[in-house]
C-alpha cells in the first residue's frame, strides 16, 4: 500500500506565499504523473498543476505565473509554491500521486487528505 502525507497548508493574507508539500511512502517501485487539485466549497474538484515524471508540467490558466509545481524523485515528494495568493485561491488542497508497485504493474491513482490553504483580503 502507499500512504500520502501532505503538508503546508493554512491561513495567508493576500499577496503572501505558502508551500505545500506531499510525500509518498509505501511499497513504491516508481512514480509516474504528481499533481495538484482544489476544491473550495460548492465547486467541483479542480487540476491545478501536474508535472510528470520527467518533469513536464502544466497549470490551470488562473494560477499560472503564481504558483510552482516541483518533486523530488529521491524522496518521493511533490511540491506546490504558491506566491502572490489570492482570496479566490482559498480551497482544500490535495495531492494525486501515480506510483505503480512493480515493474510489470500500472499506475494506480492515490490521493492526499487534502489540506486547507484560506487566503484573506
Amino acid at each position: 500500500q502507499v500512504q500520502l502525507v501532505e503538508s503546508g497548508g493554512g491561513l495567508v493574507q493576500a499577496g503572501g506565499s505558502l508551500r505545500l508539500s506531499c510525500a509518498a511512502s509505501g511499497s513504491i517501485f516508481s512514480i509516474g504523473d504528481m499533481g495538484w487539485y482544489r476544491q473550495a466549497p460548492g465547486k467541483q474538484r479542480e487540476l491545478v498543476a501536474r508535472i510528470s515524471i520527467g518533469g513536464a508540467t502544466n497549470y490551470a490558466d488562473s494560477v499560472k505565473g503564481r504558483l510552482t509545481i516541483s518533486r523530488d524523485n529521491a524522496k518521493n515528494t511533490v511540491y506546490l509554491q504558491m506566491n502572490s495568493l489570492k482570496p479566490e485561491d482559498t480551497a482544500a488542497y490535495y495531492c494525486n500521486v501515480k506510483p505503480r508497485l512493480s515493474l510489470s504493474s500500472g499506475y494506480i491513482d492515490y490521493w492526499g487528505q487534502g489540506t486547507q490553504v484560506t487566503v484573506s483580503s
